[in-house]
């Protein structure tokens, strides 16, 4: 980052007989005793230029706009515009928001925010992004309710507010009174205090935030009382489940047997909408029986004649010979095949939706909340005003709640039929027709003479993704603002070209995305084009530099950009001992990847002894994630990318045979279970003072590189299709 922006944060009293504060970002004026904060904005150069910094600067002009209040309990509440999926974002905010305030954590309440349509690009999760977005302006926001308390309680005592000061939720005079959070609640509410300097801490100053803290819904999320989209008490919202087409896409003509059906025991309803032909009954078993019970004539999808041979056929065929660039010069050729991939998150989609003639009331896990309402109002007819959108917790995402095709489903099947509705996918539902990752085809080549690397050359095809969802909209509006070109490309484009970098000086590099407009169910899946991309350049690194005669690790270091990357890197090596004699079989394997201004090294160790059942034994893993804000909660982002990466590396893909996925649960897409995972994984978090990064989708790559790596070098073969084991070893349940 080269350049920085100033900005102000503007706070203002919520109408409320307790402390409830708001921050707007001041671009234009300057309000006396507010405090200012440098914020990077992206710098010219199209190739500096981080995905975070567009969604950043799309959402800049709302970012500010965030609530947090303090009850007469001395209990805060913060209103979060993020969806928290399982990645431990309340758990951080309410790090900040503790850290700024001086509460302890127990004291601190995260709610997620309804749907806001005046945060515009505000309000979207995904991309690494939270952390980097929220960091500041939570800050801010907290800061502001801390002064106002320091202010409430200094002009009671008739004392200046910096003569007193607060821990733990008191704020104590030097003579030695004190006063609760809770009791000066409702003062700190009043107008009249005058100008009061907010001014978050220096970082130095940090007692929690950086410290490893274990999240603020564990005891819920293990003791089954977390409540998810289905646990909650909805009154008369029925279940109902929706018979789906036999292929991707595949249209309603006609329901044969509707009146036998809904004679069935407890069925309510059968409605047919746009995807299917919903079912809504007294109790989910009734809504299963009746919907398979359903007989239906099907229209056709979108890609009922293409199976996986057909569509690598297309992918190989839209990427560009590298024929042109064979110099005479020594070279590495690659091509390499990446199967659809299930985000397969515990919680299938699920909704309850409530459509009434004056309004609708709308609840799921959704990460895109204002795109989902303005697509409701849409359906349902209703002006946006009208429908409310409460975003619920949900288990598991990696891209999939990005859309909010359940929500949607959920408000058509209660318009049409009249009642409250709790809608719920199958798993089978979920993995056949839910979001996947595009399938890619990679054809690279890396030119060398005299030890140097002279070219890389790198072209993608992808089947599209489809980017309908709202992040899209936000990377156009940030990216068409910049002097870069970006604003012309496609959101695809932008995207790929946002996120996949080189950290590697390798001479003149080319990164090139094509995308195959195939209609299938496509979407964001955890680290998007970086995980494929990235980790098929990590394997020819390797190669590159077996032909260079030249150790791996070594290699890599002698050619990464900057001595922040090199740290993480020495880190694993060091950590994880490499080098180290194997026995026959075994081996190790390291990878890099550097994306959302953070970056990871990693290494692992396979046993390999049975190729056809390949089991990572040990990972070590080292990050540069920039200033952390919790320790624990990003171990546990770089173990999941870990065994994403392990899943579909070596076992876990889809299918497409005819228009469809085969997979239809967990034990046909074989996604890592326990036994796959190494007992053996240590994990550094490196202390640094940069700006916030992103981790949440940043260990993947690096993952998928190390263990495609050691596979190679374990069984002495060079792996090309992923993942390596990638049988038809159940059989499909029917369509």
């Amino acid at each position: 980052m080269t350049g920085h922006a100033r900005r102000r944060f503007l706070t203002y009293l919520v109408a409320a007989p307790t402390l409830a504060v708001a921050t707007r970002i001041g671009l234009d004026g300057y309000a006396p005793g507010t405090a200012e904060a440098a914020i990077p904005t992206p710098p010219a150069p199209a190739d500096l230029v981080d995905l975070g910094d567009l969604l950043i600067l799309a959402g800049q002009p709302t970012a500010g706009m965030l609530v947090l209040s303090v009850d007469e309990d001395g209990v805060v509440h913060f209103r979060l515009p993020r969806e928290e999926v399982g990645q431990g974002l309340t758990t951080a905010v309410a790090m900040l928001v503790a850290e700024e305030l001086d509460v302890p954590l127990d004291r601190v309440r995260v709610q997620l925010e309804d749907a806001r349509p005046e945060l515009l690009f505000n309000q979207l999760t995904g991309s690494s992004n939270s952390i980097r977005s929220l960091y500041d302006p939570v800050r801010h926001t907290a800061a502001a309710a801390r002064a106002r308390m320091v202010g409430a309680a200094a002009k009671q005592w008739g004392l200046n507010a910096g003569d007193v000061t607060v821990r733990q939720g008191v704020v104590t005079a030097p003579d030695g009174r004190t006063a609760s959070y809770g009791t000066l609640s409702a003062a700190a509410a009043s107008h009249d205090l005058g100008s009061l300097l907010v001014t978050p801490k220096k970082e130095s100053e940090h007692t929690l935030v950086g410290t490893p803290t274990s999240r603020i819904d564990a005891r819920a999320l293990v003791t089954g009382r977390q409540a998810y989209t289905l646990d909650l008490d909805v009154p008369g919202a029925k279940p109902c489940m929706v018979r789906r087409p036999p292929t991707i896409n595949g249209t309603v003509k006609a329901v044969n047997n509707e009146t036998v059906v809904r004679a069935m025991p407890g069925v309510l309803d059968v409605v047919a909408i746009d995807t299917g032909v919903a079912v809504v009954a007294d109790t989910f078993g009734q809504a299963l029986d009746a919907k398979e019970a359903l007989d239906v004539t099907w229209g056709g999808g979108t890609v009922d004649t293409l199976s996986d041979d057909e569509i690598r056929a297309k992918l190989k065929a839209a990427t560009p010979s590298l024929d042109p660039l064979g110099l005479l010069v020594s070279k590495v050729d690659a091509e390499f095949d990446f199967a659809f991939a299930s985000h397969a998150p515990m919680e299938t989609n699920s909704a309850v939706a409530d459509v009434r003639a004056d309004g609708a009331e709308i609840w799921s896990g959704m990460k895109s909340p204002i795109a989902a309402q303005a697509a409701i109002a849409a359906a349902v007819g209703l002006p946006v005003g009208k429908v409310k959108v409460h975003v619920v917790q949900s288990g598991g995402s990696f891209g999939r709640r990005l859309f909010y095709d359940a929500a949607l489903e959920a408000a058509v099947v209660s318009k049409k039929s009249g009642r409250p509705v709790r809608l719920m996918w199958s798993r089978i539902d979920d993995m056949r027709h839910g979001r996947m990752r595009p399938a890619t085809h990679h054809r690279i080549r890396a030119t060398y003479a005299l030890g140097q690397v002279l070219t890389f050359v790198h072209q993608v095809a992808a089947v599209e993704t489809d980017f309908r969802h709202g992040l899209g909209d936000a990377i156009t509006a940030a990216a068409a603002s910049l002097p870069t070109g970006l604003g012309n490309a496609t959101f695809a484009q932008t995207l790929f070209l946002t996120t996949v970098k080189s950290p590697y000086n390798f001479g003149v590099t080319t990164q090139a995305l094509t995308e195959v407009p195939l209609k299938m169910h496509t979407g964001s899946w955890r680290s998007v084009y970086s995980a494929n991309t990235r980790g098929a350049e990590e394997i020819v690194v390797d190669e590159l530099a077996a032909a260079l005669r030249r150790d791996p690790v070594s290699f890599r270091r002698s050619f990464l950009k900057n001595e922040r990357q090199r740290a993480v890197l020495d880190k694993v090596a060091q950590e994880g001992d490499w080098g180290r004699t194997m026995p026959a079989g075994w081996a190790q394997g390291v990878g890099f990847h550097e994306e959302y201004m953070s970056c990871t090294a990693c290494l692992v160790e396979i046993d390999a002894t049975d190729p056809k059942r390949p089991r990572v034994t040990k990972a070590v893993i080292a990050a540069d994630v920039g200033r952390p804000v919790n320790p624990r909660g990003l171990e546990a982002q770089l173990l999941g990318g870990l065994t994403d990466a392990i899943s579909t590396t070596l076992r876990a893909g889809l299918h497409i045979d005819k228009g469809l996925p085969l997979e239809g649960s967990y034990s046909q897409f074989h996604y890592a279970r326990q036994k796959d995972s190494p007992r053996d994984v240590r994990i550094f978090v490196l202390p640094t003072d940069h700006e916030p990064g992103g981790a949440g989708e940043l260990g993947v790559p690096a993952a998928v590189g190390a263990i495609a790596n050691a596979y190679a070098r374990a069984t002495g073969t060079r792996p090309r299709s992923f993942p390596v084991n990638f049988d038809v070893d159940f059989t499909p349940f029917p369509r």
